[in-house]
């Protein structure tokens, strides 16, 4: 397989998050490309979900190495859906987050299968991720007895010389404030609900710090933040707002619990405001020296021939809900910048030295059994 053709045709696909008919023409592509091998192949989707596709050399639940990834996107301008190579880089949509590294997926798939690999091997490339991935969810909860020894995530584009080894938490939180209306001009007959949410996000800000690019940062990064994502309150300029709701984003290290984040959001509440956790995850966190991932780290190190260092991140990976079942998670993915921007691209050759990585793993793996 040309990995880099096969990221360009999947870049071509305009496959904004939502668009279920595009998504699905960008699936039945990568499902022909085994159309003549035993590949076993499966687009699912329930009613008003995402569709996911699964392709697999095995039959059952139960695999040694799954990869896990996304290829749907988020919006961007036609033009950034056609692929332009320039300088060693490849520009598109897609092309760091993360297209490139599903190819090198589905080569991975294609080598397992032309060379008879001793190992039960699948991909599952999700349409949603961007948002949510109920689609995801779904599969899974159709497919309970899945799992996988080791689960190697590409979706955590960036740097080739960096393993992710922790991924926080992400625990939504929608804020809602209650008032009374009255007209502006005579405040002291109403309550402004817009005022409540400033008192309560102002108490926020005194257990979680603002951070910010042209103001603090924290020297240890490796922090529980919270960003206010959307904020709604009032419907005109002369009238005291009656309501006022927030959305705001946690991202909660691993010695960080909900139960306390809860504790300490009753704390911030005033009277006439109230809040609800719309959704929360599980923190990834693996182990720098887990035999699977050293051996893959040893592996990646020897075939680009620098060090690689361990990483954590604040972003979210699909790949909790392997790590709850006790899978091994392997991050790593390749070099690139511009991530949801108008300038992204992806370093070729992190895309092919990635794809070398992939298969020797597999390789190594396969011969050990």
């Amino acid at each position: 397989m040309d990995i880099i053709e096969t990221a360009c045709d999947l870049i071509r696909f305009k496959t904004e998050t939502g668009d279920f008919e595009t998504a699905h023409k960008c699936l039945d592509y990568c499902k022909n490309l085994f159309k003549n091998t035993a590949a076993k192949v499966e687009i699912f989707q329930k009613p008003d979900t995402a569709p996911v596709l699964f392709i697999s050399n095995h039959a059952g639940d139960d695999f040694d190495v799954l990869v896990l990834g996304h290829l749907d996107v988020v919006p961007a301008p036609k033009e950034m859906f056609e692929p332009k190579i320039s300088e060693g880089k490849l520009f598109g949509r897609g092309s760091l987050d993360m297209k490139s590294f599903a190819a090198v997926a589905l080569n991975s798939m294609e080598y397992v299968l032309k060379n008879n690999l001793n190992i039960k091997f699948a991909v599952m490339l999700s349409t949603d991720e961007e948002k949510g991935s109920k689609g995801t969810h779904a599969f899974l909860d159709a497919h309970p007895k899945l799992a996988a020894k080791i689960v190697l995530d590409n979706d955590v584009g960036g740097d080739i010389l960096k393993l992710i080894n922790k991924c926080k938490n992400p625990v939504f939180v929608k804020i809602m404030a209650q008032g009374l209306e009255a007209h502006g001009s005579t405040p002291w007959e109403g309550i402004d609900a817009n005022q409540k949410m400033f008192e309560v996000l102002a108490n926020i800000r005194k257990i979680y710090p603002y951070y910010s690019k042209d103001g603090l940062i924290p020297e240890n990064m490796w922090v529980d933040t919270v960003h206010v994502a959307k904020i709604s309150g009032g419907d005109v300029a002369n009238i005291i707002a009656k309501d006022c709701e927030a959305l705001l984003d946690f991202r909660l290290i691993e010695t960080s619990t909900v139960e306390n984040l809860r504790k300490n959001l009753e704390a911030c509440m005033v009277e006439g405001v109230r809040f609800e956790i719309v959704s929360q995850s599980v923190p990834v966190v693996m182990a720098e020296n887990n035999p699977y991932i050293q051996d893959y780290k040893n592996f990646a190190e020897s075939i680009l021939g620098e060090k690689i260092a361990f990483e954590q991140i604040g972003g979210a990976t699909d790949a909790r809900l392997f790590a709850v079942k006790g899978s091994t998670v392997i991050m790593h993915s390749g070099s690139g910048e511009g991530m949801h921007a108008s300038g992204e691209y992806v370093e070729i050759d992190s895309v092919l030295k990635l794809a070398d990585i992939q298969i020797k793993f597999l390789q190594k793996l396969a011969l050990a059994k």
